[in-house]
């Protein structure tokens, strides 16, 4: 089973797409197990299969802290057919890679994310046209005045993608908002990740905007362009599948949000 779920859940969440990457280039495995099911453990909820839990390649039972969450994960393992399509399971490979590599360096996958701020979406903008640059400013700002009014973070905009060094107190400020538990702060490495922008993150994070408020924000320059040119459909079927692990972070946050 620990193979089987190795292949399902990757092995890096600091890059969720390549978990996707290597289910596609993994042969589909027949399903072996009659029912999923869920299970109180220490430290939480396990899934499990035929009464089995399900454990990390490393041999860690996946201790999932919510039951809401745990509930999801067992759907995806009910939803299965005759085989398994890894593609379909975005909680499954993202709580495997909590447990296996985050639970016990959260502060090295905070730190992370924090890089991001030093280079993030939101502080580089386009010159031109007089459009693009009012569609940023609508989406942006907002998080950028939060980000100085309520964190005391203070970032410096740039046109154009010239680099600008930001103030170290403007990213320490932003650090210190990020949640120290893995499960968050792992959901926020990937909302960061996919979006390119940690201030984004931050502001799921904290409510700021909802979820489909981050994802539009964080693809105003690429819906600009399709308007204008017309949709690549290569393009489109990327951020179709980010957007899958983009909802499992965002599912993750809501459901640790509302057990408090």
């Amino acid at each position: 089973m620990r193979e089987l779920f190795d292949e399902v859940a990757g092995q890096s969440l600091l890059d969720p797409q390549e978990a996707v990457r290597r289910a596609t280039r993994t042969p589909q495995r027949k399903r072996f197990y009659a029912s999923a099911g869920v299970t109180e453990v220490d430290g939480g909820f396990a899934v499990t299969l035929d009464g089995r839990p399900i454990k990390t390649p490393s041999g860690r039972i996946v201790a999932v802290p919510v039951r809401e969450i745990a509930d999801a994960i067992a759907a995806e393992w009910e939803a299965q057919q005759e085989t398994i399509a890894p593609l379909t399971m975005p909680l499954t490979r993202f709580a495997n890679s909590v447990v296996e590599g985050v639970v016990d360096h959260a502060e090295l996958v905070a730190d992370d994310v924090a890089k991001y701020l030093r280079s993030d979406l939101l502080c580089y903008r386009a010159g031109h046209p007089e459009g693009l640059v009012a569609r940023e400013a609508r989406h942006w700002d907002p998080v950028l005045f939060w980000a100085a009014d309520t964190l005391g973070a203070h970032f410096i905009l740039a046109e154009g993608v010239m680099h600008v060094s930001q103030p170290e107190s403007a990213v320490q400020a932003a650090r210190a908002a990020l949640p120290s538990d893995p499960w968050r702060v792992a959901a926020l490495h990937v909302v960061t990740s996919l979006t390119g922008s940690a201030l984004l993150a931050l502001a799921l994070y904290h409510g700021v905007l909802d979820a489909d408020q981050v994802w539009a924000a964080a693809h105003v320059d690429e819906d600009w362009n399709a308007e204008q040119w017309g949709v690549d459909e290569e393009v489109a079927a990327r951020r179709a599948a980010r957007l899958v692990d983009f909802k499992a972070a965002s599912r993750i946050l809501s459901a640790l949000k509302g057990a408090g």
